[in-house]
């Protein structure tokens, strides 16, 4: 994780925060290329049903994960706050929808407690911790284990 020491000596996380149906979650932001305004998404035949479709971005054709249906919620039509999140994950370009971003934050990582094993429905492999910020959590996402070793191959013979 992305780590600065603040004036208290305590660690600082920097973190995009995004929203997925009412919840926050947070991810490293030196993981985060750019979050762009969702483009025409083009499907893929016998993609992952979590693969929305690819986008070209400057040229570049990426792949394009809905992270509602990743997390196994319901997915719901774009609208004017719907993001996408361009990151790298273990050498590959991905982009992943989500319903909005909200902020960068830095949290102290004193507040970061490990994660359950269920929270907010979604299977714990893929969160890296819980923040503990004022009036609410953060969920930490663990981009590099969102995909398996298959579901990465899988993604990139689909293009």
């Amino acid at each position: 994780m992305n780590i600065e020491n603040s004036n208290q000596g305590d660690r600082l996380l920097q973190m995009v925060i995004f929203t997925i149906a009412h919840e926050d979650f947070g991810v490293e932001i030196l993981k985060v290329q750019e979050i762009i305004r969702t483009l025409e998404i083009t499907r893929v035949p016998q993609a992952p049903a979590f693969v929305e479709g690819v986008i070209n971005l400057r040229g570049k054709v990426i792949p394009v994960i809905d992270l509602r249906r990743r997390f196994g919620i319901e997915s719901k039509p774009h609208d004017k706050d719907t993001r996408i999140l361009v990151i790298e994950i273990n050498g590959m370009i991905v982009g992943f929808v989500v319903d909005s971003v909200t902020e960068v934050l830095r949290i102290p990582a004193s507040t970061v407690e490990p994660p359950p094993s269920i929270v907010a429905g979604i299977d714990s492999e893929y969160i890296s911790g819980v923040g503990k910020l004022n009036d609410r959590l953060l969920i930490m996402i663990d981009l590099d284990r969102l995909l398996s070793e298959e579901e990465h191959q899988g993604l990139s013979n689909t293009l």
